[in-house]
């Protein structure tokens, strides 16, 4: 196998933030090398670290001869559900670069929902948006800007790391990929031709876990796998309607989440201010 060069860009988040676009844009320009698949995740101890780096170095067996070779996985800021991925990462490459996309932290919370609603693999979203918010520390967490940047700042140093929001690339992409492209040090004047293209944006109806997630746990299991090429259709199309139902976003109550996570999260969001020393007037639901 060839000698892979040194992976030296990342994208660490946050999710929800844009990240799979950015992403993709940035794999179009010419001097940049961006892996696929996307999250491969490496740097996180509980995921795929036991694979090797030689298993991590062939995702960019394609890259020679790319000024900038990256990846992008937004569980490289996911404490304290993940630690030590930049230390980690120091060690790898101490000379990385990140990128840190953020969003309005209430938007990212409520998009954070729908996407675990979404995910019918784990199954793991079935409470009403109101009781997860008030239940699950995640939701808040990975919308604290300030805790999951700091560990980063200190090892790596602010002038590293690119900082943007989610609201301006959506607002101004070719101005935000531009400015990256210069503080890559590659050619600022290329533009993806997929600028206003977004990726993963949750749809207003989709499906959800039916009651307590046993027929889909079945479904998804190896079982499953095994027993399902041999059923009749119907059979399997009966066991996928028991498992999950569609549900349209206009079905929860938004409001009372987003009310419940304004007060916690613009105290988070007081600390990043003064840590990027910068404004988010951008970032409405939070301030509404």
């Amino acid at each position: 196998m060839r000698e892979s060069p040194e992976v030296n860009l990342f994208i660490i988040g946050a999710m929800k933030s844009g990240t799979t676009s950015l992403h993709n844009y940035l794999a179009t320009h010419p001097d940049i090398f961006m892996c696929e698949p996307k999250e491969p995740g490496f740097f996180v101890e509980e995921l795929t670290w036991a694979k090797g780096l030689d298993w991590y170095r062939s995702l960019f067996a394609d890259a020679q001869g790319k000024a900038v070779v990256g990846e992008s996985s937004t569980h490289y800021t996911k404490l304290p559900v993940y630690r030590g991925v930049p230390e980690r990462i120091a060690e790898f490459n101490p000379n990385a670069r990140f990128i840190y996309l953020m969003r309005d932290p209430v938007d990212r919370a409520v998009s954070h929902y729908w996407h675990n609603v979404r995910d019918l693999t784990s199954g793991r979203e079935r409470r009403d948006m109101l009781t997860a918010m008030q239940r699950d520390p995640q939701y808040v967490a990975f919308s604290d800007y300030a805790m999951q940047l700091k560990p980063y700042m200190e090892i790596f140093g602010r002038e590293r790391i690119f900082v943007a929001t989610f609201e301006r690339m959506v607002a101004d992409p070719a101005g935000v990929v531009g400015e990256i492209f210069s503080w890559l040090r590659v050619d600022g004047s290329f533009q993806p031709e997929d600028l206003h293209r977004r990726w993963n944006a949750a749809p207003e109806e989709l499906s959800r876990v039916r009651g307590l997630g046993i027929l889909n746990r079945i479904r998804y299991s190896r079982a499953w796998d095994r027993l399902a090429p041999a059923m009749p259709g119907r059979l399997r199309r009966l066991g996928i309607f028991l498992a999950e139902k569609p549900v349209g976003r206009a079905s929860q109550d938004e409001t009372a989440a987003q009310r419940y996570l304004r007060p916690i999260l613009r105290g988070r969001v007081e600390e990043i201010r003064s840590l990027l020393g910068r404004d988010f007037n951008e970032w409405i639901t939070l301030y509404r």
